[in-house]
């Protein structure tokens, strides 16, 4: 039997995931952390994209997707506070694809007087949505 880690997914809408796993995977501030059971306590900044659960006893991982937020590891415990927080399977390609082009249609309209911090964000979210859109794909979900 594998070790285990209880692992909770949650946003300001919802608990996405919460239970037993064999590891987690997802996009840290400096790159990608996997989290294994007994990982040395850490607190950081989590960046838009996908985050990758083994459930206990499954063949399948999990796919989240999150919009940035906040990860703590505590040796029996891993938190992620996703900002955003959706399900691989409730992902919306059409709504990524037109939220990614009106980001860019506004950071390139230079006459527009525009919030660029804001919609650099929303193309980098729009961008790992469709990341974590094609991740789904290629495992055949």
């Amino acid at each position: 039997m594998a070790m285990t880690v209880h692992v909770d997914i949650v946003s300001a809408e919802e608990q996405i995931f919460s239970g037993l796993a064999e590891f987690v995977v997802l996009p840290g501030e400096s790159g990608e952390l996997g989290i294994l059971p007994g990982h040395t306590p850490l607190l950081t900044r989590i960046r838009p994209g996908a985050v990758r659960v083994k459930p206990q006893n499954e063949a399948q991982e999990e796919l989240v997707f999150v919009a940035g937020g906040l990860l703590e590891v505590q040796p029996s415990l891993v938190t992620v506070l996703a900002d955003t927080a959706i399900r691989g399977k409730d992902l919306d390609e059409a709504k990524a694809m037109e939220a990614k082009k009106k980001a860019e249609e506004a950071l390139t309209n230079k006459s527009a007087s525009i919030d660029y911090a804001k919609a650099q964000a929303e193309l980098a979210e729009a961008i790992a949505q469709l990341a974590a859109i094609q991740k789904l794909r290629k495992r055949g979900h």
